[in-house]
């Protein structure tokens, strides 16, 4: 039988950040001389994003002083340990908050879940993402729990993937998908054009599947097939890792190129010729779907919904595509039978390919932003 998504809940923090706003926020720190004002501004200016979301309240507070920020508005430097130690506070409830949604919706109880599959870069600690899931939504002690670190932006598909495996192996398994990310604890003053690329993109997010392979009366997204292709160039343009001031992106400007050049090949492989009525892609930057919709060659529209999130959430790392999969879950516009390819792109570079079809929707959704929650920190 098919695994199947039933529901996909959202969760954000509570602290909305316009993109002029934070932009001129990171134009006026002590250190950004004329030029790297002029690189901030042009990079926030082109990024096609309105507000984001964040975990630091002082990042939409002005005159806020936090941990991140003092009083007079300067950007402070704190060390990993510090960053790490806000992520293991505030990320759990995200991702709890996203979690129940999902059962919600659904309608699916705690006491039936029998396998929980985690994925987060923005953070670590033991007991993790996944055993505080159990037991903050009190599921069983016998919940199996899988947790997947530091793969980045393309995290969601081998999660999915992971949990139709089990599913294959376990027909009567429920699994629960959690994908959160704290980007915000990892901002820095920098002149650096890689950080100012973060600076502009990256916002905080939470998002829950439900997926199960025993419940096909009812509706939702089937998860027909996975691919992973790792491009021929790329291990050193997109990478992340750990710093003693927090953790450091890589993300250079031949990211772009290089997806422009090379998925055409990675899609055609793993497509078969075949074309999906519906594209869900990851939307790393307005730069990285120009280059995905002119190396398809894909209707003006067809990223409609990619670019939409983008605008309103920013990019929210291994979370992002799941909010664009829930749009597409809940969009009535999309007829039932309908194929869907989604594609997501993580550090190596891999690009990391999904294969869905939709099914009569489980339930309807409210619109606009009500469609997700936004929690305290």
């Amino acid at each position: 039988m098919t695994a199947r998504i039933l529901s996909i809940g959202t969760a954000t923090p509570p602290t909305v950040i316009t993109q002029d706003r934070v932009r001129d926020f990171f134009a006026r720190q002590p250190d950004a001389d004329r030029l790297t004002q002029r690189l901030i501004r042009a990079t926030f200016d082109a990024a096609e994003i309105e507000r984001r979301y964040t975990v630091l309240p002082e990042l939409g507070e002005a005159g806020s002083d936090g941990i991140f920020i003092d009083a007079q508005g300067v950007l402070r430097s704190p060390g990993t340990a510090l960053r790490n130690a806000e992520y293991i506070r505030q990320a759990p409830d995200l991702s709890r908050q996203a979690a129940q949604a999902a059962l919600e919706e659904a309608g699916v109880a705690a006491s039936e879940i029998t396998h929980v599959v985690t994925a987060s870069c923005t953070g670590c600690f033991a007991p993790g993402p996944d055993f505080r899931l159990v037991r903050d939504l009190g599921l069983a002690d016998s919940t199996e729990r899988y947790h997947l670190g530091f793969i980045g932006c393309a995290a969601a598909f081998p999660a999915l993937r992971a949990a139709a495996r089990f599913c294959a192996a376990q027909p009567d398994a429920v699994v629960l998908v959690v994908c959160t990310e704290l980007c915000s604890l990892h901002i820095r003053p920098s002149s650096s054009p890689d950080q100012i690329v973060a600076s502009s993109v990256f916002a905080d997010g939470s998002a829950a599947a439900i997926v199960t392979a025993g419940s096909v009366q009812r509706g939702g997204l089937d998860l027909e097939r996975f691919g992973t292709t790792l491009t021929s160039e790329g291990e050193q343009d997109m990478a992340w890792t750990i710093g003693d001031d927090g953790f450091e992106m890589v993300l250079t400007g031949e990211v772009p190129r290089i997806i422009g050049r090379e998925i055409r090949g990675a899609v055609d492989g793993f497509l078969d010729g075949n074309v999906p009525d519906v594209w869900a892609v990851h939307p790393g930057g307005r730069s990285i779907l120009d280059r995905v919709q002119s190396g398809l060659e894909l209707a003006p529209d067809a990223l409609a919904t990619s670019r939409a999130v983008l605008r309103d959430y920013g990019n929210m790392s291994s979370a992002t595509v799941m909010f664009i999969l829930r749009e597409t879950l809940h969009d009535d516009t999309i007829a039932a039978g309908a194929t869907i390819a989604g594609l997501a792109f993580g550090p190596g570079l891999t690009v990391e390919s999904a294969l869905l079809t939709k099914r009569t929707a489980a339930v309807s959704p409210a619109s606009g932003h009500d469609r997700h929650l936004a929690v305290a920190g």
